[in-house]
């Protein structure tokens, strides 16, 4: 299912951004961008992410600058700064190069850089508080996907159903048709049946072209699929297994035709069904 959403928060210490997206998949897919301050708390968000998406490709990534302004509380800690220098002078001397360390790169080593209050921290609980009111935005927008896959299915559901009652009004019609057919033939060769054997005939002939049950199944499975789309949970896995079950009545009914008729009610079934498999790929 897709969604869109975005969250941002701007503070003294800088500028949160957070930016999810997703596309569908038939099962979810989570991917998260962080910056590397913000490592140690993918857990925590794969974790809040997994309570709000189950189905679906996701891409949640998170920006982080600082404001210019803070710049100029940012001092250099003198003491850790010596100590990667001496790492670095020894590293220089066992490899033999001569090279000099990018200052900006030693700038990036943890403990170097610190402010007037002590060592430079991300604002991880910000980041994390933000990814949850970037998380509802989220799932409110998939929701509003959800209810418009919803009566597409929906619309879907009542041609199948006013296709059930055709094939219903037909079916009749088709065996009294396949009757007449018969005793037709047997009035151009001449032969004089017995109404015992035309009776056995056209019993075992209904019993082969009745339809009735696989459409009374068929219509179960309509009103089923109904059922579970008012459902509050997840029911994306549901779906697909009714659109198997709706499939398979459709597939025996053509099996079954003799009747041009009722053949094309078989196809149009299968084309309906097929749409709305596609679509419940996108749903949870």
């Amino acid at each position: 299912m897709t969604g869109y959403a975005r969250a941002e928060q701007r503070e003294t210490w800088g500028r949160l951004a957070w930016e999810l997206r997703s596309v569908n998949h038939r099962y979810l897919d989570l991917q998260i961008k962080l910056p590397d301050e913000f490592r140690a708390v993918e857990n925590e968000l794969r974790a809040l992410a997994s309570g709000f998406v189950t189905r679906g490709k996701v891409e949640a990534g998170l920006r982080y600058s600082t404001d210019a302004e803070q710049v100029k509380l940012v001092e250099v800690n003198a003491q850790q700064l010596h100590a990667v220098k001496a790492a670095l002078e020894l590293v220089a001397k066992e490899l033999g190069s001569s090279s000099s360390p990018d200052p900006m790169r030693v700038l990036a080593w943890p403990g170097v850089v610190k402010t007037q209050d002590g060592v430079a921290t991300a604002p991880v609980a910000e980041a994390v508080a933000l990814f949850k009111s970037a998380l509802k935005d989220f799932s409110d927008t998939r929701g509003r996907e959800g209810e418009r896959l919803a009566a597409y299915i929906t619309e879907r559901l009542q041609q199948l159903a006013l296709l059930v009652e055709q094939v219903r009004t037909r079916a009749p019609q088709v065996r009294d048709a396949w009757l007449e057919r018969l005793r037709g033939r047997c009035r151009d060769l001449g032969v004089d049946v017995e109404p015992a054997r035309l009776a056995q005939e056209v019993a075992l002939a209904a019993q082969r072209l009745d339809v009735d049950e696989e459409m009374s199944r068929l219509a179960s499975h309509l009103q089923e699929v109904k059922d579970t789309l008012v459902r509050d949970e997840a029911i994306g896995r549901r779906l697909d297994f009714l659109m198997q079950e709706l499939n398979r009545e459709a597939n025996t009914l053509s099996s079954k035709s003799q009747d041009a008729e009722m053949t094309r009610y078989g196809v149009e079934m299968k084309v309906l069904i097929e749409q709305m498999r596609e679509q419940v790929q996108n749903i949870e």
